[in-house]
């Protein structure tokens, strides 16, 4: 009985005991991690990696994956950048309209929107696996971005958009406010709607869902719109700490938000996990980027470090699904 205790306890506490952990060992072995500047830097730098994990972690619970986050906000920061700095001429017309800051990031938002949405369409009405579609989208999105840049990276970009990515607000980086106020809104969504309770039900079962009455395809459609929203906001957020708009940003980070899910404890299969297990996961990788780089690792052996923690991470998570 006290086996079984202790390994629930384990279980539901996991990501936070591997995080408690990895602070303790990292101040024992280096005294420039436990500090003021180090921990708003380390909070700073998994912001983006944050959003896309929160739209991740939503797409994930309903059964479904998204390869193409990564592609969707380097499009994202890239209209937002071209617009903001050339503005666009009207078609047909001699009109050019310049873009201010706030239409800049509107803009953005709206192509994580669109795209997003069309991932959900593909997925919900021609019935393509959600790997096949989004893999589809990673290609088309990563496409136009090369397209709109020219291959070359968009910059000087103006204080008051930049202001999103390093500004701070009572000492504390703006984007760590934005993405914790984010945190704050899809924990309520999840955890308070009957939204967020429909889409743990086709994630648990989508059969006994779409059974109960529930519109399955309307539930993942809307998924995926919030999850290409949060890329875009993770494009807006990466683009002005920059300041500039590269062709190649978000290279890799699907990767990384899926990681962060996992660890977090969200099942793979669907229908089990929470923001905030998603929220550890994104710290646990935050701090083990940072703790590597300050006791000088090799980037190579980074990558077999980070790959090995994944795998843990999955292997846990099945484990835990074979109990259950």
């Amino acid at each position: 009985m006290m086996k079984t205790n202790l390994l629930t306890f384990l279980k539901r506490f996991q990501s936070l005991l591997a995080l408690g952990l990895m602070i303790l060992v990292l101040s024992l072995t280096t005294d420039k991690f436990l500090t003021t500047d180090n921990t708003l830097n380390i909070l700073r730098q998994i912001c983006a990696n944050l959003c896309l994990s929160l739209g991740m972690t939503i797409i994930i619970l309903s059964g479904g994956i998204d390869l193409s986050v990564g592609a969707v906000l380097a499009l994202a920061g890239a209209v937002a950048a071209g617009l903001l700095k050339n503005g666009f001429a009207v078609p047909g017309t001699e009109i050019f309209v310049e873009v201010t800051c706030s239409g800049a990031i509107l803009a953005g938002l709206f192509v994580g929107i669109i795209l997003g949405g069309f991932n959900g369409v593909v997925i919900t009405h021609f019935q393509l696996p959600p790997f096949v579609a989004t893999l589809g989208m990673l290609s088309i999105a990563r496409g136009l971005t090369m397209l709109w840049t020219g291959g070359f990276p968009i910059t000087r970009l103006g204080d008051s958009f930049d202001y999103m990515g390093t500004g701070r607000l009572v000492g504390v980086p703006l984007p760590v406010l934005i993405s914790g106020a984010l945190v704050i809104l899809l924990l309520i969504l999840m955890q308070r709607t009957r939204f967020g309770r429909n889409v743990y039900a086709v994630g648990g079962n989508e059969r006994a869902a779409t059974l109960s009455g529930l519109n399955v395809n309307r539930i993942k459609f809307l998924v995926y719109l919030l999850g290409g929203a949060l890329a875009g906001v993770a494009g807006l957020l990466v683009t002005a700490r920059l300041d500039s708009a590269t062709p190649n940003a978000g290279l890799g980070y699907e990767l990384d938000s899926i990681a962060a899910v996992v660890i977090g404890g969200t099942s793979l299969s669907g229908g089990r996990g929470t923001i905030i297990g998603t929220v550890l996961g994104c710290l646990i990788i935050g701090v083990l980027n940072n703790g590597l780089v300050l006791l000088e690792v090799s980037p190579f052996w980074q990558q077999v470090i980070k790959g090995l923690v994944i795998l843990i991470a999955v292997a846990v998570d099945k484990m835990g699904t074979k109990r259950a």
